[in-house]
């Protein structure tokens, strides 16, 4: 019940690996997560979420929002 494709999974984990390192990479003299106004741990989230499904090649918003950016599969036996 895959409903992400190649290329939406690809940013996914690209923006996601990328919002989980920033509050770390960006933290320099003001501290830990203080370069995001003490909001990095919401960085840190959706960062999570993305990787997590792109990881799984499924979105429950898509699902919600009938959005599909996977090729539909042929099935099996049909005719």
């Amino acid at each position: 019940m895959n409903n992400i494709g190649n290329l939406d999974r690809a940013i996914r984990f690209i923006v996601g690996i990328v919002l989980i390192a920033a509050p770390f990479v960006a933290a320099g003299d003001t501290g830990f997560m203080g370069a995001f106004g003490g909001y990095g741990w919401v960085a840190l989230l959706i960062g999570a979420v993305l990787v997590m499904t792109a990881a799984f090649r499924f979105c429950p918003a898509y699902r919600l929002l009938g959005i599909r950016t996977c090729p539909v599969s042929k099935g099996r036996g049909g005719l």
